[in-house]
């Protein structure tokens, strides 16, 4: 069987990948960029490569022998220096890319997001056809899109490049988006926007390691794939049921769109203007991709890598509520 390098393992998408690479056989290697996180890959069942992005021996030590690469790893806050965020998401990337080559790697998979195409128009039912946006928002949706744009330009004959796009991944073990709405709950800060009643795409955690898994072995080089869990669902039922999961009741409080945007962009412009610690209390980023619809096409990874979606909600929840 192959061997695979993950980035990112001891994250929500890199713990689950793992578990799925070994339940198929295969040998996993993980960067770990503290003792903690070289618990948690250990854990998962991979061998632990200490190092960053940026250590250019490990990556060459975690890569020797690697057939796929498969890259999770980012700086995926709401807020944030700049810098941070374009050192991991970018510049970490480019690393990757040129060590990944140098070592001969096959494939390489980079998980990506739909929030790159993120710039303020609407994300109604958005295939792979739609282009990258000539002026994303700031840090998250524009060092992605950068980090995306390098995969796809790396991709040859010798090492092909793959970039899978999930929306809104969840399930149990979540350590990003479900904790930080129920803060946002227990904090007084959480409300629904325009009611919350319009629709969204959602990607279960195993189902976005079934895309990443095919991607690695049907997925056409120099190619974006997005997966979903199937058909768009509401907003607030959704959010709904995640929390109930939890014993979480998010209440009715609601703001209209035109408000929350108008007041997330005078946080930012607080925040940037004034270098105001802490995260601001809205972001754009936020609005736009929490606070509207977002829909996305996956008939091109039904069609072209076999791709299902084999984690129905209604599963995802019942394993959550276990």
């Amino acid at each position: 069987m192959a061997t695979a390098f993950v980035t990112g393992g001891s994250g929500f998408v890199g713990r689950n990948l793992i578990r799925h690479l070994k339940a198929r056989g295969e040998t996993v290697r993980a960067l770990a960029r503290s003792e903690a996180a070289a618990a948690a890959v250990r854990a998962a069942g991979a061998q632990p490569v200490r190092g960053d992005l940026e250590d250019f021996r490990a990556l060459r030590e975690g890569l020797s022998g690697c057939e796929v690469v498969y890259h999770a790893a980012a700086e995926v806050s709401e807020w944030g220096p700049r810098e941070r965020f374009h050192r991991v998401n970018v510049v970490g990337t480019q690393n990757l890319l040129t060590a990944a080559r140098a070592a001969g790697v096959k494939k390489f998979v980079h998980v990506s997001t739909e929030a790159v195409l993120c710039d303020g128009s609407p994300l109604r039912n958005v295939n792979e056809g739609r282009p990258l946006p000539a002026r994303p928002l700031p840090r998250y949706p524009e060092t992605k899109g950068l980090a995306e744009k390098y995969v796809l330009e790396a991709n040859s004959p010798q090492m092909e490049t793959v970039v899978v796009r999930p929306r809104l991944i969840w399930g149990a073990g979540d350590t990003t988006l479900l904790p930080q709405l129920i803060e946002g709950v227990r904090t007084g800060r959480f409300m629904w926007v325009d009611g919350g009643r319009f629709l969204t795409s959602t990607t279960h955690v195993d189902n976005v390691c079934e895309g990443l898994l095919l991607a690695a072995e049907k997925g056409r080089g120099g190619q974006v794939y997005f997966v979903t869990d199937g058909a768009p669902i509401p907003f607030r039922e959704f959010i709904t049921a995640l929390f109930a999961t939890q014993g979480v009741d998010p209440g009715d409080k609601t703001i209209p769109h035109f408000l929350a945007l108008a007041f997330a962009a005078a946080c930012e412009w607080l925040w940037e203007t004034f270098r105001l610690k802490g995260r601001p209390p809205a972001t754009r980023m936020a609005v736009r991709l929490g606070g509207e619809e977002v829909t996305v096409d996956d008939s091109k990874a039904r069609r072209e890598l076999g791709y299902v979606g084999r984690v129905t909600r209604e599963a995802g929840l019942a394993a959550m509520r276990r």
